[in-house]
């Protein structure tokens, strides 16, 4: 090991990792603006999924998925990043609704929004492999819990959140399909946000005996008010978002990113380092 850089490979797994999922926001941000360039400023971010932006849309969000469950941590903490890992794919799975003549060569028959029929079959497919995956890690978690190389304790909470947010999404497909497409996309997304609200509260007063700093308890309380807010915003401006004439729904998603990456570039500055973030 160098003594230039003292570090542990636990260390640096959770230093790049935070990086990573910070990183991933400039990557939405990067392929929307390449978007941009030719489609012009859409409603919201998530209309770019019908455009050139789609790919590296969809794999960063997937991409952010898998790095939350590795940094999910303990107890509470946990269970909200695990719950926010599960829907973070389901935000570039379940495409947004589209309104007529938002993006050449996409129809969506209709006279507000709804979801284009072209693209159902790509939901079906993502939502099916999502269920699929999902099903197959909770039964690889399980068996290592009986092999007793993961505590009960840790699946019981993850376990359970996994297996509550899998069976809500199979029940609603295969039950309420055209509620899924119409409405799936705008609750995934604000789920994902309002859990990650109260995981930046959870990071400013956290269960145990050694606080944060009071810069950064300051840093995730900003945060997380702020979440609320957007989030707030994205709600109101959602029923009206074709008729405002100003992208304010694009402009709270791009605030609500801004955010979700600002707490992992906050968190990686304050945990940089701690020999084992998940013994804290």
């Amino acid at each position: 090991m160098s003594s230039l850089d003292p570090s542990t490979s636990l260390q640096r797994t959770y230093r790049y990792l935070r990086i990573g999922v910070a990183g991933m926001v400039v990557v939405i941000f990067a392929s929307i603006g390449v978007a941009a360039a030719s489609v012009g400023w859409l409603t919201s971010l998530s209309d770019y999924y019908y455009t050139s932006a789609r790919t590296p849309f969809v794999g960063a969000l997937i991409a952010v998925g898998f790095a939350l469950l590795a940094l999910s941590g303990r107890g509470l903490e946990r269970g909200l990043l695990d719950a926010a890992a599960l829907f973070a794919p389901l935000i570039a799975l379940i495409p947004t609704t589209l309104a007529p003549g938002t993006v050449a060569g996409v129809e969506a028959p209709c006279r507000f929004r709804c979801f284009p029929p072209a693209f159902e079959a790509d939901a079906a497919n993502g939502i099916a492999t999502y269920l699929i995956a999902g099903t197959v890690v909770v039964i690889v978690a399980a068996l290592l819990v009986m092999l007793r190389q993961v505590p009960v304790g840790s699946f019981a909470v993850s376990g359970g959140v996994a297996i509550g947010v899998l069976a809500a999404v199979g029940l609603s497909w295969a039950f309420a399909r055209d509620w899924v497409l119409a409405q799936g996309h705008f609750v995934a997304t604000i789920a994902f946000f309002a859990l990650f609200a109260l995981v930046a509260v959870l990071a400013a007063f956290p269960r145990r005996s050694d606080p944060p700093a009071r810069v950064f308890r300051a840093l995730y309380i900003v945060i997380a008010v702020l979440l609320v807010a957007v989030l707030a915003a994205y709600i109101a401006f959602l029923p009206q978002a074709d008729t405002l004439g100003i992208p304010l729904v694009l402009v709270a998603e791009a605030a609500a990113l801004v955010l979700f990456s600002a707490f992992w570039i906050v968190q990686g500055i304050e945990k940089w380092d701690l020999a084992n973030p998940s013994l804290r």
